[in-house]
């Protein structure tokens, strides 16, 4: 049985671990002089080479050719025992299956016993964290004074929760993720070794979707090569990990920089209709935009990219500036996609206010989103008396600014349905102001049926705004012709219509415009058949 890759292609010496240098230097140099631990403690991420380390280290002290004062032959009787996992003095412990106290009793029995053939017994105890406190206790003082032809591995991806009594006994090695151009260098030593035909921008796709684990992208290759072959494309590493790489990535970013809003809203609907996930090409995109940001802020060395990547995205920073970088990273951090929900019009929201300047914001919808509104003050000061002997007129215009404070609080309680039938009527030119006043609580306001609605989403965008009420026909106004057909739709009209006639307490209807630079409430006023004073018809 063919064996695979990522145990096929392990590291076999120390020179030949990826991506962990500082490690590998140290252990080499230690084995060189002779000054080799009792008990070594290797914590990382997973897949970045810890248990690996440690067969090499077992080889290495182990070996008949060097005498344990260097990197292993892999050639002697030992080393190849080892390799093939048949001998008999390195022991390897899964502490995930083996929690118990009497499993370690066990082992502190069989540590005393010499070894069979080789120099020194190593036990290599893999998932350390996953023994229980008991048992780790019971190991304190093997592990503190073992026999002297004994040696410990410890490897865990989950440090924290070692004692630190075991931690003060080991010497401890932290193993880092992978980068992503030493895993692409390795990948295509091995696509040669196996005759596998790939190109390098896949190899940087597969890198990346590894995050750091070496074992995750040889994994990911492996599949790669069984289903599709020895000849791989791109489109196909796209189709198995579902997620676009950095063409359209880059580019909703560069249209997101230049304002370009249709381009942008076309690129992500490509996206969506090419059946790719969503939520995978919006974490691209944080990630890019966070790489465009390290590089803004002056923090290139942060970033994990190849060379000409990184030429790419220093042009790209040079064009954009830093408060429009960090409101759309804030904007797409924020953005959630569920698991059954596959609409685009999140991330489509998400790129119109990314690109919307402050001043196109209106006033009343920036307040109420964004910011506590000011208390209103009293209309009138109040006056002080010295002496309560008559009643004192003053205290009417004290009350006659209550109403204001209630109007223009930021969450008022809201109105029951026999509240909302009350309600004074007004007069249609009122209706537009109030509303754009207390346009958070409208939303607020909305029927729980509604609340799920693609149009709330919008009406909160701040693209939209009341502009005039006749005939029980409410006018808004989009300065996005997106926002605008989006409303239109039967679903979404359907649902507005119901916010609007809930807040106002009666059935009403609306109608969308374009706000095209003219004056809005004109054109508004001109479509419902009514004439502005002053001018002609």
């Amino acid at each position: 049985m063919s064996q695979v890759f990522y145990r096929k292609w392990r590291s076999q010496t120390l020179s030949d671990v990826v991506g962990q240098e500082s490690v590998t230097q140290t252990l080499l140099n230690a084995l060189t002089s002779g000054r080799i631990s009792h008990a070594y403690l290797f914590c990382g991420p997973r897949g970045t080479g810890k248990t690996s380390t440690g067969r090499i280290l077992a080889k290495a002290v182990n070996c008949l050719t060097t005498g344990g004062k260097g990197e292993p032959c892999n050639t002697c009787e030992m080393c190849r025992a080892i390799t093939e996992g048949r001998a008999m003095d390195v022991i390897e412990i899964d502490a995930a299956s083996n929690t118990g106290v009497d499993d370690i009793r066990s082992l502190r029995e069989k540590v005393n016993y010499a070894p069979n053939q080789a120099r020194y017994k190593v036990y290599i105890i893999d998932e350390f964290h996953m023994l229980s406190s008991s048992a780790s206790n019971a190991l304190l003082k093997t592990l503190e004074e073992p026999p002297p032809h004994v040696i410990f591995i410890l490897a865990t991806t989950e440090v924290h929760k070692i004692l630190p009594t075991i931690m003060s006994r080991c010497q401890r090695f932290d193993f880092h993720r992978i980068s992503q151009a030493a895993i692409m260098k390795r990948m295509t030593n091995v696509c040669q070794a196996e005759n596998i035909t790939i190109t390098q921008e896949s190899l940087r796709l597969i890198a990346r979707s590894a995050t750091g684990s070496m074992r995750d992208a040889w994994n990911v290759l492996e599949q790669l090569s069984i289903y599709y072959g020895l000849d791989i494309s791109f489109q196909q590493v796209q189709d198995l990990l579902g997620i676009t790489g950095d063409a359209r990535v880059r580019e909703l970013i560069k249209y997101i920089i230049d304002d370009d809003v249709s381009k942008a809203v076309a690129t992500i609907n490509s996206v969506n209709n090419d059946g790719l996930d969503l939520r995978n090409f919006k974490r691209e995109l944080v990630e890019y935009l966070r790489s465009l940001l390290l590089v803004k802020t002056g923090s290139e060395a942060s970033v994990d990219m190849t060379g000409e990547d990184l030429s790419e995205l220093k042009q790209l920073a040079e064009k954009a500036s830093l408060p429009k970088v960090l409101k759309a990273l804030k904007l797409f951090s924020q953005v959630e996609i569920g698991t059954e929900n596959h609409s685009a019009l999140p991330m489509e929201l998400a790129i119109v206010d990314s690109t919307m300047k402050e001043e196109e914001v209106p006033k009343a919808v920036r307040q109420s989103e964004y910011q506590p509104q000011p208390e209103p003050k009293p209309a009138h000061p109040p006056v002080y008396h010295p002496a309560p002997q008559k009643p004192v007129p003053v205290a009417a215009p004290i009350q006659s600014a209550a109403p204001e404070a209630k109007k223009t609080e930021v969450k008022p309680d809201p109105p029951s349905a026999a509240v909302a039938e009350k309600r004074s009527p007004l007069e249609a030119g009122s209706v537009p102001e109030r509303l754009r006043l207390e346009w958070r609580t409208v939303i607020d306001q909305a029927p729980a049926d509604t609340k799920k609605s693609n149009a709330i989403a919008i009406l909160r965008s701040g693209g939209v705004r009341p502009v005039a009420f006749e005939n029980d026909t409410l006018t808004l106004s989009f300065r996005q012709s997106f926002f605008k057909e989006k409303l239109e739709e039967i679903e979404n009209h359907r649902v507005i219509e119901k916010i609007f006639s809930n807040y106002l307490g009666h059935t009403c209807r609306v109608q969308c415009i374009l706000e095209n630079g003219n004056n809005p409430m004109k054109e508004a006023l001109a479509k419902l058949g009514a004439q502005i004073e002053g001018e002609e018809r």
